[in-house]
Formats: structure tokens, C-alpha cells, sequence
């Protein structure tokens, strides 16, 4: 039983399946959501405090790059919280073939993107 395995794995040619794929943007967007709540809570803070904090606040949030992240945020959000839907539903036993999984998938990337795409207009 000596089979010739390969040392080194090249993950660039691995075909990574959809339902693979969203779990890793699934633990990417909550990666990024927990990583922006101490500035999401400082924003919070300086909404709350004083006229001129909010003020400042909204000078800060018009700028264009601010936006992109935000935007990057509320896709972190819409998808994480899509996936985690999806996630619910198969612990569930409410989807349990492989049809229904990779359909969940396909509907958790449109879903979350095209609210992405819904909110960003609204809010830029």
C-alpha cells in the first residue's frame, strides 16, 4: 500500500463545490462583522453624544471610501445572516439531499447580493 501522494497540495486547482464556497464566506463575513464592531459601536457612540460628533460622523460616513466599506459590511451582514438561514434549515432536516443543498447555496448568493445591491442604492 505505498501510493505516490503528493507532498504538496496545489489549492489554487482544487474545484471547490458552491456549497463549500458559502461556507467559507460565511466564516469570512462573520470574521469581518466581528472585526468591525468596535467601530460600529464608536460610530453608535458619537451618533449618541452630541450634535457635533454626529455631524462629524456624517462627514465621515459621505466619504466615498467609507461607503465601499460599508457596503462591504452590509454584504457581510445580508450573507451571513442568509447562510445562516441555510444553516438552520439543514440542521433542521428541512433540506437533506444534495439537490436541495446546492439550490440553498445558489439562493443564499443571489439572495444576498441582490439585497446588497437593493440596500447599497438605497443607502448611497
Amino acid at each position: 500500500m505505498h501510493k505516490k501522494r503528493p507532498k504538496h497540495l496545489a489549492l489554487h486547482l482544487i474545484k471547490l463545490p458552491l456549497p463549500g464556497i458559502v461556507s467559507i464566506l460565511h466564516r469570512i463575513s462573520g470574521l469581518m462583522l466581528f472585526c468591525a464592531l468596535p467601530l460600529l459601536l464608536l460610530a453608535l457612540q458619537y451618533s449618541l453624544r452630541s450634535i457635533e460628533t454626529y455631524t462629524r460622523l456624517i462627514e465621515i460616513l459621505g466619504h466615498p471610501f467609507v461607503k465601499i466599506m460599508s457596503l462591504g459590511l452590509l454584504w457581510a451582514f445580508l450573507h451571513h445572516f442568509c447562510a445562516g438561514l441555510r444553516y438552520l434549515a439543514v440542521d433542521l432536516h428541512w433540506v437533506s439531499d444534495l439537490a436541495q443543498v446546492r439550490s440553498s447555496s445558489r439562493a443564499v448568493m443571489i439572495i444576498s447580493l441582490a439585497l446588497t445591491v437593493f440596500a447599497g442604492a438605497q443607502l448611497w
